[in-house]
C-alpha cells in the first residue's frame, strides 16, 4: 500500500503516472482519478488482476465492469468492442473523452470477468488528466498491447458511496490494498457523479444509467428518441443498476419539498430521534430547519451532483442517523442522476 504522503499533489507528477502504468501492466491494482468519481483500476485483459476488484470490493461475481481506455476509436473497432454501430461511433466522437459509457458488442480481448459473461462490452474514455495520462503511458510501455484498457468501478466497498476525493477514496480502502498498488491523488471529481451509461446495440440509444450526459444531449446528437431503462428492466446488466447502491451508513429519506421534509423531521423527533444527528441536503434555495445540521446547498443540479457523494460521507463521518434529501429542480443539468443516485440510497437494503 502506497502511503498517502507519497502522492500528496493535486495532479500526481509524472513519475506517479509512470509508476502507476507499470503496476497496472504488472497485474496490480491503481486507485485511479477519473471526472466523476474515484476508481479501482486493474488491467482489464488480467483476469486474476480483475478478480482482485472483486475481492477488495466484496463485489458480487458477475456484476460487470466498465472498461476505460485511451484511444476510444480502436477499442471500438476489433479490440475491446466488435463491430460498432453508426450509433456508438457518432456518440463517441461526440462526447469521448468524458463521462459517458456506450455498451457495444464485446471484442475479443475482453474476459468473461469483466462483461459477466455477457456479449456485450461497456467502453469509457476518461477526461482527466491523470487517468488519460496512465492510460496513454501504458500504451507507451508496451506498444505492442495497445490499446491498454483498465477495468475501474468505484474506488470503494460494493453497494457504498462512490469517492470524489483521494482522501475519501484511500479512507475506504487503502487498508484493503497490497503494497505493491498504488494510489493516485488527481483533486476532487469534477462530475461527481458515474458516467452516463448508453446502450448501443440497437437501433435507437437507451440509457442504462443516467449520468451527466443528459437524454436531451444524446438525443441532439444522433437525432432520435432516447429510451430509458431503470431499476433493471433491460437484458444488459451495468454496473450501478441495483436498486440498493450509493448507500451511507445514515437512513437516507428522500422527500418532495421543504415542507415534507419538515414533516418527516417532526416525524422523527416525536419517535425519539435527535434532531442533531438529522442531516439536510436540500438546494440553496430551502433555509435548513433549526438544530438540523445542513450537509450541501447546491445552487443547480451540477452543484448538486458535485456535492452529493461527499455530502453523504460526511453524514456518516459526523455519525448522523438520518438524511433528508431534497432533490434537485427541473434544469438542463444532471437531474435525472441526481435523482437516480438518492433513489438508490434511499433503498432498503437487501
Amino acid at each position: 500500500m502506497t502511503a498517502s504522503s507519497t502522492f500528496s499533489s493535486r495532479i500526481s507528477p509524472p513519475e506517479d503516472i509512470d509508476a502507476a502504468a507499470r503496476a497496472l501492466l504488472d497485474g496490480a491494482l491503481v486507485v485511479l482519478p477519473t471526472e466523476t468519481v474515484y476508481g479501482l483500476a486493474a488491467r482489464a485483459d488480467d483476469p486474476d488482476a480483475v478478480q482482485r476488484i472483486y475481492d477488495v470490493k466484496g463485489r458480487p461475481a458477475g456484476h460487470p465492469l466498465i472498461v476505460h481506455v485511451a484511444d476510444g476509436m480502436a477499442a471500438l473497432a476489433g479490440s475491446w468492442g466488435a463491430d460498432p454501430l453508426p450509433l456508438a461511433r457518432s456518440l463517441a466522437e461526440e462526447f469521448w473523452p468524458g463521462p459517458m459509457t456506450l455498451v457495444v458488442p464485446r471484442g475479443p480481448r475482453t474476459p468473461d470477468i469483466v462483461t459477466g459473461g455477457q456479449s456485450t462490452v461497456a467502453i469509457r474514455v476518461p477526461s482527466h488528466p491523470v487517468a488519460a495520462a496512465v492510460l496513454l503511458r501504458m500504451d507507451e510501455l508496451d506498444p505492442a498491447g495497445a490499446p491498454h484498457g483498465v477495468a475501474a468501478p468505484s474506488a470503494n466497498r460494493f453497494g457504498r458511496v462512490s469517492p470524489t476525493t483521494y482522501a475519501d477514496a484511500h479512507a475506504e480502502l487503502a487498508h484493503r490494498l497490497q503494497s505493491r498498488d498504488v494510489l493516485l491523488d488527481g483533486g476532487p471529481s469534477e462530475v461527481g457523479v458515474e458516467s452516463t451509461i448508453v446502450d448501443c446495440t440497437g437501433d435507437l440509444p437507451r440509457i442504462l444509467r443516467p449520468g451527466s450526459v443528459t437524454a436531451g444531449e444524446i438525443a441532439a446528437v444522433c437525432n432520435c428518441t432516447v429510451d430509458d431503462v431503470r431499476d433493471g428492466v433491460t437484458d444488459i446488466r451495468v454496473s450501478g443498476s441495483l436498486p440498493s447502491h450509493y448507500a451511507p451508513d445514515a437512513q437516507v429519506v428522500v422527500s418532495p419539498d421543504l415542507q415534507a421534509a419538515i414533516a418527516l423531521l417532526m416525524a422523527h423527533v416525536e419517535a425519539g430521534a435527535r434532531v442533531d444527528r438529522i442531516g439536510l441536503i436540500a438546494p440553496a434555495s430551502e433555509p435548513t430547519p433549526e438544530g438540523v445540521r445542513r450537509l450541501a446547498a447546491p445552487k443547480n443540479s451540477d452543484d448538486y451532483a458535485r456535492d452529493l457523494y461527499a455530502a453523504l460521507r460526511r453524514a456518516d463521518d459526523d455519525a448522523l442517523a438520518l438524511v433528508l434529501a431534497i432533490p434537485p429542480g427541473a434544469d438542463e443539468g444532471p437531474v435525472d442522476a441526481v435523482i437516480d443516485r438518492l433513489h438508490r440510497a434511499a433503498a432498503p437494503r437487501s
